[in-house]
């Protein structure tokens, strides 16, 4: 599999995102996670990334239980920080996104000593005596908090060699650009917001990580699933999408088919011509689900099927192609 460079650590271009093995939208079982994280390792993958939030530690506990048999110098592990995992007391959030997932409920805080309780934390379910990539999660209400607390206590374990490197995970990119400007991070994990229906990203983010050397690891290639399957009821942005987003969705899929290529395919590989995009996060909930995202970063995509992409306007003049159509 391709490698790329994510500040000093050696990562491979696509990675799994283990939101789905913590039971988003629809449980998951112990079996078939570990699966799905197996099948993962054997096509060569060796980038994993989660979260406290992902099935409220679920996914932290499945990802460590299988990497822990591996020699921890052969993958590279992120999580996340900002939210800590506590009994349900009436202050939590409500989260009903993560089927089958333990009772605990995410608590925000982006404290210096909260970002290092939730570092402790995610050790402890992992399973490992570190983790490399530390990313800010979800900030969007609290960017003060999350400059003056959270970037602080990551500047600190970066500086002290305990990761490698320090970001924030968002599902917007105008405060990852206000975060690019305010902090030396390294590397951003942009959700949803660089895909075939969303390049919002172009406008001020991509600019600003190119000029600064920041990594962009993208998530949500497929919009929570619209660009996987876009029919009536698929989600976008977590949430069911709206009819004129399937609309689109479906005025690409039959592009695709008009070309003999899959609309997942066009999906990946648009996200990837992007020369700031180091590595793709695909969730996947099954073993299967897993191949098909290494097949899909492979499968042939005509170049009439991009020229034409463009000549249609189906997506912003200024987004790079594979190939350069």
């Amino acid at each position: 599999m391709k490698r790329s460079r994510l500040g000093s650590l050696d990562v491979t271009s696509i990675g799994l995102g283990s939101a789905p093995l913590g039971g988003l939208f629809t449980p998951v079982s112990d079996a078939d996670a570990e699966a799905t994280i197996e099948r993962a390792w054997s096509l060569g993958v060796r980038f994993y990334d989660t979260a406290p939030l992902y099935g409220f530690g679920l996914a932290e506990r499945r990802l460590g239980s299988f990497l822990r048999q591996k020699p921890r110098d052969s993958y590279v592990i992120s999580t996340k920080v900002g939210r800590l995992l506590r009994a349900p007391d009436g202050t939590a959030a409500e989260d009903d996104h993560y089927k089958g997932a333990p009772r605990e409920r995410p608590v925000f805080d982006f404290s210096h000593d909260g970002v290092m309780r939730s570092v402790e934390e995610s050790l402890i379910r992992l399973g490992l005596d570190r983790v490399d990539v530390l990313l800010v999660h979800d900030p969007d209400d609290h960017y003060d908090d999350a400059v003056a607390g959270a970037f602080r206590a990551l500047q600190r374990l970066r500086a002290d060699g305990t990761i490698k490197a320090i970001g924030a995970g968002m599902n917007q990119s105008e405060m990852l650009v206000r975060f690019a400007e305010a902090v030396p991070v390294d590397c951003f994990l942009l959700a949803g917001r660089y895909t075939l229906l969303d390049q919002g990203a172009l406008d001020a983010l991509f600019p600003v990580c190119r000029d600064r050397g920041i990594g962009i690891l993208l998530g949500g290639i497929y919009n929570s699933g619209i660009l996987a399957n876009p029919h009536v009821g698929a989600k976008f942005n977590y949430q069911d999408a709206d009819p004129v987003l399937i609309a689109r969705a479906r005025e690409l899929d039959e592009l695709c088919r008009k070309h003999g290529t899959e609309l997942r395919a066009a999906a990946f590989q648009f996200c990837m011509a992007h020369p700031v995009v180091t590595v793709a996060v695909m969730g996947a909930r099954n073993a299967a689900e897993v191949a098909d995202n290494i097949a899909m970063s492979e499968m042939a995509v005509p170049p009439a099927f991009w020229q034409e992409l463009r000549a249609r306007k189906l997506i912003e003049a200024r987004a790079p192609l594979p190939g350069g159509a």
